[in-house]
């Protein structure tokens, strides 16, 4: 059986992987054992035809040190409430459907530390590494904003959590996951399969069997 909370609605975990300036986002829940992908959306953190749009870094670099802080600070406030928007409302439709989120995943590169602002914008591969984190955090502080813990899982290691949370069926649920889109239709890319498999991991360490 799937969990239940207090008020009947049924646990459910988003993933997500973010790109420039948008995200691929999938919701599962579990119900007697069995996957369910209950949601797949787009998710769209930045303002079409804004400056900096996709690429704020790349914006940046033509900018005195100041303004850029200044820009990256507001385009990320932007950002954020773009993306705190669309998860409120996807919250609430899953909701309506009788679904709790209890939690997200969002996937990470390879978790360095980032240098100094006038580092990063010296660095052309540096501006790209800033970025995808950069959106990252959109994602990330927009659900922690609406009460939704989030978790961060590296790519590189999704799979060891994956072994660490299904055990000996890892390898069934992987499997079940990449074959999903032969009947889920598209989009069923790397993007959704990781998404999923870390919310599942999420859904998972919640307590959901």
């Amino acid at each position: 059986m799937s969990i239940r909370n207090s008020l009947g609605l049924r646990n459910a975990a988003i993933g997500g992987r973010m790109h420039s300036g948008w995200g691929a986002l999938v919701v599962v829940s579990q119900n007697a054992g069995t996957i369910e992908v209950i949601e797949r959306r787009r998710l769209v953190v930045a303002t079409p035809g804004a400056p900096g749009g996709n690429q704020p870094y790349h914006f940046a670099k033509g900018l005195e040190l100041p303004e850029a802080e200044k820009f990256l600070g507001d385009h990320f406030h932007a950002s954020k409430l773009l993306a705190s928007t669309a998860v409120r409302a996807l919250a609430d439709e899953l909701r309506d459907r009788h679904y709790h989120v209890i939690g997200a995943a969002v996937l990470l590169a390879s978790g360095r530390p980032l240098p100094s602002l006038e580092k990063i914008l010296s660095s052309h591969p540096m501006i790209h590494t800033a970025e995808g984190e950069f959106f990252r955090e959109v994602f990330s502080k927009a659900c922690e904003s609406l009460g939704i813990p989030v978790t961060g899982f590296r790519e590189r290691n999704l799979d060891e959590d994956v072994q660490a949370a299904f055990g000996k069926t890892a390898t069934r649920v992987q499997r079940q996951i990449s074959t999903l889109g032969r009947t889920l239709g598209p989009p069923w890319t790397r993007d959704q399969k990781l998404a999923a498999l870390a919310a599942l991991v999420v859904l998972i360490a919640s307590g959901n069997p």
